[in-house]
């Protein structure tokens, strides 16, 4: 993917991320990044707008996608798929931004000169011109047709009807919408209170995240480098439902806690600036995940045992003593942070929801030894599905004679016997289900 330098090169940008990600199957964070690095400095003042349309076009494209269809009179080929993702950006700016028409149709036919396919530039006018004219009768063709105006795959929206008949549709309605941006202050440094004044002080519109101590959300969102006190480990970003992790599991001091799959680490983080004398031990499976973990300790100025092995096989990295707590951030769908990774609803297929539910099902397993007698395991996910959540638990307490679970007391959310759910956008949240689970004393 090369850096493009005409006139439409932001938009020529943002289409060659939109044609890796939608029609190559790879993760948008990381086509975004490399694309993003390669801007020589002179460009990079263009990266929010690049980020809004990469963003948006991947988070629309089934919507976009099927209104291209109706503009074109055949499918493009599979090795014009590279113009097929410019028309999808030129649309979204057409459909969802406030960009002015004229200036979305010029800057996206320039970037066609980084196609090197001179046909496209016809393709792209003319497409764009005649979705202007075919605008209102397009809309109109949304409106009656909710699949095609939440713009999520067919299997996804069957699974959420079936889940959440009452919700799913404002599920979708969140998916689709920009996520906030959420901090936890690390109050071993500031206060909330002082981080907010700072905040003011640098002309930075926000407020208390409610029923949470620590939480801060923006009114805007920023670059993340440039929040104050960041570089010195004052604040980090992280979305508040994941803020309640370590309030449930609610390490003491002196005890012996396990984070699983603990990589990028801000859970493992907020567990020791509220409790930092627990004994922490952090796992994670891949080392190169690990390396983020160390780097935001570093910044932030913990310490922990870090490991590197699979939290299902604990011989390998176990030394036999048994934890206190244990938190299973279980890998997951991601269901449930839509709004935040748009590219999940193009790539999750059911084949990866069952190995998920599978994996989920052998740490839960492996971790359970683990855990003392009269100890506690906090299971979450960021996944808004049964099979993963409450079923998940449901099926493993059948399982395990010395495994119940506990009272689960949450400010929002949809409790049931298994544990609490907060489906996305409640309370301006992300998806995330938790469930408590205790270790009877009588077992060893």
């Amino acid at each position: 993917m090369g850096v493009p330098a005409s006139a439409g090169a932001t938009r020529a940008t943002a289409a060659a991320v939109v044609h890796e990600v939608v029609y190559q199957g790879h993760s948008l964070d990381a086509v975004l990044d490399r694309a993003l690095a390669r801007l020589p400095p002179a460009r990079r003042e263009r990266n929010a707008l690049i980020q809004e349309l990469a963003y948006g076009s991947v988070r629309w494209a089934i919507q976009l996608t099927q209104v291209l269809g109706l503009l074109v009179d055949r499918p493009l080929k599979r090795k014009d798929k590279d113009v097929e993702a410019l028309l999808l950006v030129g649309l979204y700016q057409l459909m969802h931004l406030r960009t002015p028409p004229h200036a979305a149709v010029t800057e996206t036919v320039a970037a066609t000169v980084q196609l090197q396919k001179p046909w496209a530039r016809g393709l792209v006018n003319a497409v764009l011109r005649q979705f202007l004219r075919s605008e209102d009768a397009l809309r109109g063709r949304l409106e009656r047709d909710p699949d095609l105006a939440l713009s999520h795959p067919p299997q996804l929206l069957r699974r959420l009807q079936e889940a959440w008949p009452q919700q799913w549709r404002e599920i979708c309605t969140h998916n689709n919408a920009r996520p906030p941006l959420a901090l936890r202050v690390n109050c071993l440094r500031t206060t909330r209170h002082d981080y907010l004044a700072d905040l003011a002080r640098h002309q930075i519109a926000a407020h208390a995240l409610e029923h949470l101590d620590c939480g801060v959300i923006l009114e805007r969102t920023q670059p993340v480098a440039l929040l104050p006190g960041f570089a010195e480990g004052q604040v980090s970003v992280q979305d508040a439902a994941a803020q309640f992790a370590a309030i449930i599991l609610d390490a003491r001091a002196s005890e012996r806690v396990l984070d699983a799959c603990a990589a990028p680490g801000g859970k493992a983080a907020h567990i020791l600036e509220r409790t930092p004398a627990v004994c922490l031990t952090a796992v994670d499976i891949e080392n190169k995940r690990l390396n983020r973990l160390r780097e935001n300790f570093q910044r932030l100025g913990h310490s922990a045992r870090v490991v590197v092995g699979d939290a299902a096989e604990p011989t390998g990295w176990w030394d036999g003593l048994a934890f206190d707590r244990i938190l299973l951030d279980a890998p997951c769908s991601g269901t449930g942070v839509i709004r935040r990774h748009p590219d999940i609803k193009l790539h999750r297929t059911e084949e990866d929801i069952a190995s998920l539910c599978r994996l989920q099902a052998r740490l839960l397993d492996g971790l359970w030894p683990l855990l003392r007698p009269g100890g506690k395991l906090l299971y979450v996910s960021c996944a808004v599905l049964p099979d993963e959540n409450g079923d998940q638990i449901a099926a493993f307490v059948a399982r395990t004679r010395d495994a119940a679970v506990a009272s689960l007391a949450l400010p929002c959310g949809q409790p049931d016997k298994t544990g609490c759910q907060i489906l996305p956008g409640e309370c301006n949240m992300d998806g995330f289900y938790f469930s408590c689970l205790k270790k009877s004393r009588g077992e060893t």
